[in-house]
């Protein structure tokens, strides 16, 4: 009788395995581990602190004296705390800028702190602030400049084994690294050694990049390698802060050295690309990448920071938001203040998932299976997803809130073990018994989030119009970010074209161009506008339902010559 049951229990699992729906096929290159580790992070802080913080340059000429280096108040603690109060979950250190004065005791060079004033030359910056991130919890990276305009040996091959000496330094005696960061400013101008001259290299052969790039897998083998051409992380090709519209994760990778790469092209990636190769976004919470006292005044505002993270993080793409520490050594109030409020907006966002105990249907879920059950996307985990059957590429979802909220923030989310497979989707609300469109986006990845005007709604609908291979989305969410109302700000381009925006994102913007004051019932600002024979635009922005308003304001525009 055992054996009977025993072979029916046995039977049932074969016949549950052979209708059990398989997980698709990836699509594409895929992440490694050490990659989807790094996609985790999001955003992080990069550090930039040398000579130049005391000679009020961007860039050393590699003939500073190592007694300028004397930060009064250095603490490490402080420094890092200010970032993590920042939302920041990273440092990344430039211990050795293109200068060549190193922040760590270097054996083989006397450019650095150890001949400095600084802890009368006892001191290791490095060690420091490794040691403050593994207190406060946050991952610690190391830059290197492959230039250095103080050794003597530069441009020659002796200096390629200087160069990796110090590498081994800092990825053995600074604990786990989480990134390692190469750039490509190579050569030019210096004081090699005293020699004031002007030094050129092939940045493709110089640095053999290809057996540097081993001393890191060899001693940190779980970091990611950020370059122009990674090998793990890409540069997103500006300094501005924005990763492109578009930006997939891969890229054709052969031939991409650091220095050596088509910044466009670095900013959209390349679909499907031979290697996971996804952006990095590096900018500057200042003007400057190293710390000026006349730009105090300049510090990017919480507005700014908040559109650069809808469009890196929101495209993708990781944030390295540099934060220069001062003369004393201190992240300055000001930029300190910045940060805390940047992140509790950001926080304050994403407390609250509207989408979470929705109702989720589709119209195809891969083979009618519980395992890719659109329920996955507000379980909040990203190990589950939503998957279609493989003939099945432009699907759509539907979550039902089963009341009315207010929303401005869209997030989706693909399952990054299977590649990324959607090329574009669009988002709809249910709004007097029907769909409308009100937002839409090419590429996913990672993170994608659509900032719009504010919309109440109880169902919205998610259409992916097309897609590489069948979607696997591990993630939708629904938010609304804090009520921020500013007067809006009127433009016209040399084309004759006229724009409107807010400061912050979320308010209906309604316009006028007969003079008269809009109202909630004025014309709707959507997109662009030509003007080129002239006329007055008013502007009001409205938020949330129409209960807020902002000022009126007006600007006349002249016809333009020749139209």
């Amino acid at each position: 009788m055992k054996r009977i049951i025993l072979s029916l229990f046995v039977s049932m699992l074969t016949a549950f395995s052979v209708f059990a729906a398989s997980p698709p096929e990836p699509y594409g290159p895929v992440p490694s581990d050490r990659q989807l580790k790094w996609h985790e992070l999001e955003m992080y802080a990069f550090i930039h602190f040398t000579v130049n913080t005391f000679t009020d340059r961007e860039w050393g000429l590699g003939s500073e004296s190592e007694n300028i280096f004397n930060p009064t108040e250095f603490n490490a603690d402080k420094i890092v705390s200010a970032l993590k109060d920042g939302g920041l979950r990273g440092v990344v250190l430039t211990c050795k800028h293109h200068d060549g004065f190193c922040l760590w005791p270097s054996q083989y060079t006397e450019h650095s702190v150890k001949n400095s004033p600084w802890k009368n030359g006892k001191g290791d910056m490095v060690k420091e602030i490794s040691d403050a991130c593994k207190k406060h919890g946050l991952k610690f990276g190391t830059y290197l400049s492959p230039w250095d305009r103080n050794h003597k040996d530069y441009a020659r091959p002796e200096y390629i084994t200087y160069y990796r000496n110090q590498l081994r330094e800092l990825l053995t005696n600074y604990g786990p690294i989480f990134e390692m960061w190469f750039d490509g400013a190579n050569g030019g101008d210096g004081y090699y050694g005293g020699a004031n001259e002007k030094r050129k290299i092939d940045n493709r052969t110089y640095y053999d990049w290809d057996n540097t790039w081993k001393i890191v897998r060899e001693l940190q083998p779980d970091a990611c390698m950020f370059s122009d051409g990674g090998p793990d992380v890409r540069w997103v090709g500006n300094e501005s802060g924005f990763a492109g519209e578009t930006c997939w994760a891969t890229m054709n990778r052969d031939g991409l050295l650091p220095g050596h790469a088509d910044p466009k092209l670095l900013n959209i990636g390349e679909r499907p690309g031979t290697h996971w190769l996804p952006a990095e976004v590096d900018v500057s919470i200042r003007p400057g990448w190293f710390y000026h006292a006349n730009q105090d005044e300049k510090v990017k505002s919480v507005a700014h920071l908040l559109k650069i993270y809808y469009e890196s993080v929101g495209r993708g793409a990781n944030l390295i938001l540099n934060v220069p520490p001062d003369r004393r050594g201190l992240v300055h109030e000001i930029d300190a203040k910045a940060l805390r409020e940047w992140k509790r907006i950001i926080d304050a966002t994403f407390a609250i998932d509207l989408a979470k105990g929705a109702i989720a249907t589709a119209s195809n879920t891969r083979g009618k299976d519980k395992q890719f059950s659109p329920g996955n996307l507000t379980d909040n985990r990203k190990d589950t997803y939503w998957a279609t059957d493989d003939n099945i590429t432009t699907p759509e979802l539907i979550l039902d809130l089963g009341k009315k909220v207010t929303l401005n923030v869209i997030q989706i989310r693909e399952y990054l073990p299977l590649g990324q497979r959607v090329d574009s989707f669009a988002v709809d609300y249910w709004n007097n018994d029907k769909w409308e469109e009100f937002a839409s986006a090419t590429s996913i990845g990672n993170k994608r989030l659509l900032r719009t005007r504010y919309i109440t709604t109880s169902k919205v609908r998610v259409r992916i119009t097309k897609a590489a291979a069948c979607p696997a989305i591990s993630e939708i969410g629904l938010f609304a970010s804090p009520a921020q109302l500013s007067n809006p700000i009127i433009k016209r381009d040399k084309t004759g074209e006229v724009t409107i925006a807010c400061d912050f994102v979320g308010p209906w913007i309604r316009y006028t161009t007969d003079g008269s004051e809009p109202t909630e019932n004025s014309q709707l600002f959507e997109k662009s506008f030509p003007l080129p024979g002239g006329g007055m635009v008013k502007a009001r922005a409205f938020l949330l339902d129409q209960k807020l308003q902002s000022d009126v304001m007006t600007e006349t525009f002249n016809k333009m010559k020749g139209k």
